[in-house]
């Protein structure tokens, strides 16, 4: 049985680093000050993979992304993912040449299918995570996209079937209705995917504590969790979340 996983997540707009709460984001600082306060040397020792994703709500500056995610890898030596607005196979690969192992896509499994598609076989499908964004409608988990600002009309059932029939090795699921509260995942949603469903999944949005983190990677169906709370990770936080899932008897690697 492959080891569970435990990702940091960073949210990346126009040259900083932000907090969000139901995707409104609040700046916290650039690199210089994530590398001050933070310390990705440390950090890389405490998790299993990175995931930066530019979140910008203005236009995109791409190479600048690409500068800092380069900057990123030479202090954190876990796998990296990295998106945000990706719309070509060049925008993808410059990202890969830029540091990241695996590129994450949102809009484009809506809207650019045949994006997904190519950039699977051209990389593989373990190069490709699927982000899938899900508002908690009537009781009813649907998908968005444009970073959570435009509603689909597709259930999360719906966009999980898209994924299947895509060249994608894992689907990371993300509450928008949890995100940054800090009050635990949104573990329903796994109740509302398609039983075909066999690619890795990842939980995010909601995570305050170990405690959420045990509970979310002891349900079979979770292979990962993420957590994206700068504030409550800081220091040796992500450090002891390890160890106290690890303590819980979660089957995550040890470090030496």
């Amino acid at each position: 049985m492959t080891a569970k996983r435990l990702i940091f997540t960073l949210l990346y707009d126009s040259g900083s680093f932000m907090l969000s709460r139901n995707f409104r984001l609040q700046r916290v600082g650039n690199l210089k000050w994530l590398e001050e306060n933070y310390g990705f040397n440390e950090v890389g020792s405490a998790i299993d993979e990175l995931i930066v994703l530019d979140v910008s709500r203005q236009s995109r500056n791409i190479e600048q992304f690409c500068e800092d995610l380069k900057l990123l890898t030479l202090d954190c030596f876990a796998p990296i993912a990295a998106g945000g607005g990706i719309r070509s196979l060049e925008h993808a690969r410059l990202l890969l040449r830029s540091g990241a192992d695996k590129v994450v896509v949102n809009t484009a499994i809506h809207d650019q299918p045949e994006l997904v598609d190519e950039l699977g076989k051209k990389f593989g499908a373990q190069c490709i995570v699927a982000s899938i964004d899900c508002e908690h409608v009537n009781a009813e988990f649907v998908a968005t996209k444009k970073n959570g600002f435009e509603l689909t009309s597709l259930k999360l059932a719906d966009v999980a079937n898209i994924c299947e029939q895509l060249p994608i090795g894992e689907i990371c699921l993300n509450s928008i209705a949890r995100d940054g509260t800090g009050n635990g995942l949104h573990l329903e949603m796994l109740d509302h995917l398609p039983a075909n469903v066999t690619m890795p999944l990842i939980m995010m949005g909601g995570v305050g504590n170990s405690k959420h983190v045990v509970e979310g990677l002891r349900d079979a169906r979770v292979d990962a969790v993420a957590t994206a709370n700068l504030l409550n990770f800081m220091g040796d936080g992500l450090i002891r979340a390890r160890k106290n899932v690890i303590d819980e008897g979660i089957d995550l690697t040890k470090f030496d």
